[in-house]
């Protein structure tokens, strides 16, 4: 007997909005990885990424936003509002689901420290934001071990395509990579104002985490 769409539309849709989150957090960690590296040499692009990098981590939250709270809806899954916000109380692979949860929670309070970060100083929110890492890991964690797709042949080759770059960025960011003697002062940040940027030239530095500014 054909199933139709429409009976399992909600299902449809938080599996959609999972693929794109998860497409778009890597996009973002790759990102935030390439800035804190300084492995992009074009001055130009250096200069645009800070934005596409905040934009694409927006899309990303909105994503797993979109991915959780369609959920409601599934009348397979029954999650309800306890399901989708307690960790690990979910009775669908409630391991997976709960890296999930928590992957979440981590974008959602960390993505946005970005706005927090005069208040908080640098030195904190760098240390804060480099956890966003976690994000992505958890993320691929929830997709493999509760994803739908997570079997599938198409998903583990974006997350391979994706994966390698990021582990190798990831290693080039524990090894130093970047922080050489020319690189020792801090490149001031492009969504600064420019007043402040006279005020407090090299002040700012570029971000060195690898994801979402709220974004990532």
């Amino acid at each position: 007997m054909r199933v139709e769409p429409i009976h399992y539309i909600w299902w449809l849709v938080s599996r959609s909005a999972g693929v794109v989150a998860l497409g778009m957090v890597s996009v973002s960690v790759l990102i935030g990885l390439a800035m804190a590296t300084r492995i992009v040499s074009s001055p130009s692009l250096r200069r645009r990424l800070p934005r596409l990098h905040e934009h694409v981590a927006l899309v990303a939250l909105s994503a797993i936003a979109l991915h959780g709270l369609s959920l409601l809806g599934d009348s397979w899954l029954h999650a309800g509002w306890r399901g989708l916000l307690i960790p690990f109380d979910l009775h669908y692979r409630p391991l997976y689901t709960g890296l999930g949860i928590i992957a979440g929670y981590l974008a959602a309070l960390l993505g946005p420290s970005f706005y927090l970060r005069r208040r908080i100083g640098t030195a904190l929110w760098r240390r804060l934001h480099r956890a966003t890492v976690a994000v992505w890991i958890l993320g691929v964690v929830h997709t493999l071990g509760a994803g739908t797709d997570g079997a599938a042949l198409w998903m583990r080759a974006v997350l391979l395509l994706t994966g390698a770059p990021i582990v190798f960025l990831v290693l080039l960011r524990v090894l130093g990579y970047g922080r050489s003697a020319g690189s020792t002062q801090p490149a001031r940040s492009i969504t600064s104002s420019s007043t402040d940027a006279r005020s407090r030239s090299a002040a700012d530095p570029v971000l060195s985490a690898s994801a979402p500014r709220a974004s990532s």
